[in-house]
């Protein structure tokens, strides 16, 4: 097997054309080996087998600069910079993460997750060769999908006036994680329809040389290119047409279901069903934004990007106007959300918590400054949620909760999640954000009839004294264990349910102060500038001590929830311990 001596991207070099095809296969086929085993990035990945052995071939990494977006997509330069080893052998597929990183190769320059950033990485680092005068080519790649986050244009429009070497390649699948959105597209499709030459070509108005394949899945072809446009002294753009999920016809016929997942049967194409089929947060979700919709015309679902986490494809086709997705734009999809509220309608949009990073300004500026009642929907809020350094979503309390007008709330069962939800599209006074819990559904099976415009009144679920635990969202049934094992130490503890985590309810507190010794906070989120700190800042001035619990602030990679909330001291023993401590 050739793959298995390829210890470094330099030994493509000395293979001829024939076994350079054989390797194609050779990596196509481990990387479905591993997919279909372990998971992963399914499509971009197979979709860029063939660019990524030519991209080897022609330029020499690391001396010449690889950069790639979101770099879900780099399984294979993986396998090709001395790391086959994980995908070929079951032991090691968890050796590597899913995305570049420069703690295993020299050959990834960046740690990146997130979407339209090559560009801007690109130009920096040419910028800094040509200051330094040094000579060696940088090659960002991007894919269509990206293309409609702004920061991709922002890094187009300066890489063009830049004249001097860069090398984009805009890798046309015709497909984001869903489908694309945007006038762009359409440009897009009409030169891919033309083979590169219709009139209007949105890169060659931006300034750069274009050059068009459409056989974007041919290694020779592609070699042909590079090796064209290497060490050329001005940017250029390669706009390549590939096959997302080339190789494995289940990905090439369903684009969106084959973006990422698994494991899957290569057989059937079917993923292997984990779970009890059981009502999850998410699609409880998804049934009462449906019922709502239809009974209510103004209500407007948004998204960026990743439609699947609200509705299905037929779903999104049958509501028409009603759900927008603005492909993988956060910051319009939340300067939409407030222009949709100013006029009159009820936005909400649903975005993971990672991916809601990307749009802090217009949260803030446009849409909390202005007052407008839109509603976020903040997915995979939890150290239980995404566990890839680059995807954390750990870090939305600090993120929104000072942010002001803005409500942030917390639900810890279905019924309050419903009533929050609800409550949010109907009001007009505020921008919401709600915590959609992650883990298990939890029910109370009775209504929550809180009264949400009553703005930062906590609920006291159980009255005690001496201490009291407050559980925000996902960390309540941590809560309630820790209250139980205090009552086998003859405690009979405060049980707190902070609803709002976004302000502190000031007559509560002030009587715990009165009447406790000891105020416990529970978050599923780091304890810098969390909710946890908010409480112990309004205490200062008082007696009672302050106990946070909560992750600590650094970016986690690929760990396991229940060591990581250990070595952070989140177990009931150690929690009970620690009380003890001060009260006994």
């Amino acid at each position: 097997m050739i793959l298995e001596k390829i210890t470094d991207a330099k030994d493509l070099k000395q293979l001829n054309r024939a076994q350079l095809h054989t390797l194609v296969d050779e990596a196509r086929t481990a990387l479905l080996n591993k997919i279909s085993q372990h998971g992963g990035h399914n499509g971009p990945n197979l979709g860029v087998v063939e660019m990524t052995v030519a991209l080897h071939r022609v330029f020499n990494s690391p001396v010449d600069k690889l950069v790639f977006d979101i770099s879900h997509q780099t399984y294979i330069h993986k396998m090709l910079t001395g790391r086959a080893q994980a995908f070929l052998d079951p032991a090691h597929f968890d050796d590597v993460s899913g995305y570049t990183n420069p703690k295993e190769s020299e050959h990834d320059l960046f740690t990146v997750g997130h979407t339209s950033t090559s560009l801007a990485l690109a130009n920096g680092i040419a910028v800094a060769r040509d200051l330094k005068q040094e000579n060696y080519n940088v090659v960002a790649l991007i894919g269509d999908g990206s293309l409609s986050g702004g920061l991709a244009f922002e890094g187009l429009n300066n890489i063009a006036e830049q004249n001097s070497n860069i090398i984009v390649i805009v890798n046309d699948n015709d497909q984001s994680i869903a489908d694309n959105f945007g006038g762009l597209y359409r440009n897009l499709k009409a030169l891919r329809e033309s083979n590169g030459q219709a009139k209007d070509n949105f890169f060659q108005s931006l300034g750069f040389e274009y050059h068009y394949l459409d056989e974007g899945n041919d290694l020779d072809a592609l070699i042909d290119l590079f090796e064209s446009v290497k060490d050329v002294d001005h940017p250029v753009l390669l706009h390549v047409h590939t096959v997302k999920g080339k190789g494995f016809k289940f990905a090439e016929e369903n684009r969106e279901k084959f973006h990422a997942g698994g494991p899957f049967s290569l057989e059937t194409g079917e993923y292997v069903k984990r779970g009890t089929g059981a009502k999850t947060y998410s699609n409880l979700t998804t049934e009462f934004l449906w019922d709502k919709m239809q009974k209510d015309k103004t209500v407007v679902a948004v998204n960026a990007g990743t439609p699947m986490m609200l509705f299905n494809p037929e779903q999104r086709k049958q509501l028409g106007k009603q759900f927008i997705d603005v492909g993988i734009a956060e910051q319009q999809a939340a300067t939409m959300t407030a222009g949709l509220a100013k006029n009159g309608t009820k936005p909400v949009w649903a975005v993971y918590s990672t991916f809601m990073q990307r749009s802090y300004d217009q949260i803030s500026h446009d849409l909390a400054l202005n007052d407008l009642p839109g509603t976020i929907l903040v997915y995979s809020a939890s150290v239980n949620g995404m566990n890839d350094e680059s995807h954390l979503g750990i870090f939305d309390i600090p993120f929104l909760s000072h942010i002001p007008n803005l409500v942030y709330l917390a639900p810890t069962n279905q019924e309050e999640y419903l009533a929050m939800l609800d409550w949010s599209l109907e009001q007009t006074h505020h921008p919401i954000a709600i915590r959609v819990p992650v883990g298990p559904l939890r029910s109370t099976g009775k209504a929550d009839t809180t009264d949400y415009n009553q703005l930062y009144q906590n609920e006291v679920v159980q009255a005690g004294s001496k201490v009291a635990v407050m559980g925000v969202g996902n960390f309540f049934g941590l809560a309630e264990e820790v209250i139980a094992a205090l009552a086998k130490e003859n405690i009979q503890a405060t049980l707190i349910n902070p609803k709002f985590i976004s302000g502190v309810d000031e007559k509560l507190l002030t009587e715990l102060a009165n009447n406790h010794q000891l105020v416990v906070t529970l978050e599923d989120g780091i304890t810098d500038g969390g909710y946890g700190q908010t409480i112990a800042s309004f205490l200062g001035n008082t007696d009672v001590k302050v106990q946070n619990y909560g992750l600590d602030k650094a970016f986690h990679d690929r760990y396991v929830a229940s060591e990581l909330l250990a070595e952070n001291g989140i177990t009931v023993e150690n929690i009970v311990k620690n009380i003890l401590a001060v009260v006994k």
